[in-house]
């Protein structure tokens, strides 16, 4: 990793994105400090100080923007559920499909702003239903019309700002420019966890023997947990597929042998992405229509608690059984989604028919295409199932007197983008090596 980071100082070209993508951080960290106008920085303090449930999920993502209320507020969250929707909808709508399938350029441009105008809207709703929820709280100078405006314009317009700053970190600097946002966002919350486990080991009243040997648990799991997670990411099944000879021009071009890599976690971390995203949104909607649900009682109240569960032990452990449950089935789901949207069997099988290659033991055509779908059920089924306890685990774990500052949600966002962004470095030192050799 040193290695390859070191060669990319190297690289200009190289050199150039990791400058421009570090720049747009740096952006990125100073707007997290801007708040929205209308705001009381000193009622905010008071009302900011217990952050728990969707806020506290969303001030994470953010890298505390949620709870300075800044224009970055809702980080991109929005953008996050529009993608989740609009591939959703693509599976069903057969036009959104053959834009998906057979668009090209043009139609994963039209996609993408499909996307953009989805995000505005469900931005829109969630800055109003934020809106409302703080409105008796105190924390804006007013409960007036305007006031309000200002605070959602404020809000959707910092969300705008963010899918911009993805787009250009993924077109113009390293990539994975969403991903490498909610990465910034949660890494900057570290000195906050470094200061929690020393506050285990030196609370205020001296030195503590119990708090050193947590710490030390919290540390060595935490260490299990990246590992277990790095070798997940870049474990992989490699098929093997024996080319035959083929007469290209009038050369003979012999027999070669090379294999498929299918890696364990093909999807990455999105599904986890997603499916946080996807259980915090009717918490938002409700809301929007709801004022202060969280002490109500009935069937929207129960399905508010049930979706902040994923962020709070506060629910009681009826709602974060539940929600650990459905959490699992979607990750599990998103993780199968979002594999074979990014492999098809069919489409790999037909490419090695053409060119003449076969995988030993196994003919061409349908067989082919049924055991390379054999073999993505079994390895998405334990990525997933692995992804999900990863995630569920801490969760279980804040019904302990464990504070544990960073999650296995957040680890594996953590870990799985830094492993991204290493593979794209090193995607493009390759590029630059070939296009030297070539010049």
């Amino acid at each position: 990793m040193f290695r390859t980071i070191k060669n990319a100082l190297k690289t200009p070209d190289v050199r150039k994105r990791l400058l421009y993508t570090l720049i747009l951080i740096i952006v990125f960290r100073f707007g997290c400090y801007i708040s929205v106008p209308g705001v009381n920085n000193i009622a905010l303090n008071e009302a900011m100080s217990n952050n728990n449930g969707i806020a506290g999920l969303i001030d994470m993502i953010s890298g505390g923007a949620f709870s300075r209320f800044s224009v970055f507020a809702m980080s991109i969250s929005p953008y996050i559920t529009a993608s989740i929707v609009i591939q959703l909808l693509a599976m069903i709508i057969p036009s959104l499909e053959r834009l998906t399938k057979e668009g090209g350029e043009e139609g994963r441009q039209k996609i993408n702003k499909y996307t953009k105008l989805l995000t505005i809207v469900l931005a829109l709703i969630e800055g109003i239903g934020i809106y409302l929820s703080y409105r008796s709280s105190g924390i804006f100078v007013d409960s007036t019309f305007l006031t309000g405006a200002l605070v959602v314009t404020g809000l959707v317009a910092g969300t705008s700002i963010l899918m911009w700053l993805g787009e250009q970190i993924t077109s113009k600097g390293i990539g994975n420019g969403i991903s490498l946002l909610i990465f910034i966002g949660i890494v900057s919350r570290l000195p906050s966890g470094v200061s929690l486990i020393w506050n285990l080991i030196m609370p205020e009243t001296g030195f503590s023997t119990i708090g050193l040997l947590t710490a030390i648990g919290i540390i060595i799991g935490a260490l299990i947990l990246v590992a277990g997670v790095v070798f997940v990411q870049q474990a992989e099944r490699r098929v093997p597929v024996q080319y035959s000879k083929k007469v290209v021009g009038r050369k003979m071009v012999g027999a070669q042998s090379t294999h498929i890599p299918l890696k364990l976690a093909m999807a990455g971390v999105m599904p986890v992405i997603f499916a946080s995203s996807f259980m915090t949104f009717p918490a938002m909607i409700i809301q929007i229509f709801v004022s202060d649900i969280a002490n109500k009682t009935g069937f929207l109240a129960g399905l508010y608690k049930f979706s902040i569960a994923t962020s709070t032990s506060n629910v009681g452990i009826g709602y974060s059984i539940a929600n650990a449950l459905v959490y699992l089935l979607l990750i599990v789901g998103f993780t199968f989604f979002y594999t074979y949207a990014t492999f098809n069997p069919a489409e790999v099988s037909n490419n090695i028919k053409k060119n003449g290659g076969f995988i030993p033991g196994i003919r061409a055509g349908k067989p082919t295409t049924d055991y390379l779908s054999s073999i993505i059920s079994k390895l998405t089924w334990f990525g997933g199932f692995f992804l999900a306890l990863i995630a569920i685990i801490p969760m279980l774990l804040r019904f302990t007197n464990l504070n544990i500052a960073f999650g296995g949600t957040s680890i594996l966002i953590v870990v799985g983008v830094a492993l991204e962004t290493i593979q794209q470095l090193e995607s493009y030192l390759a590029m630059r090596h070939y296009k030297g050799f070539l010049e």
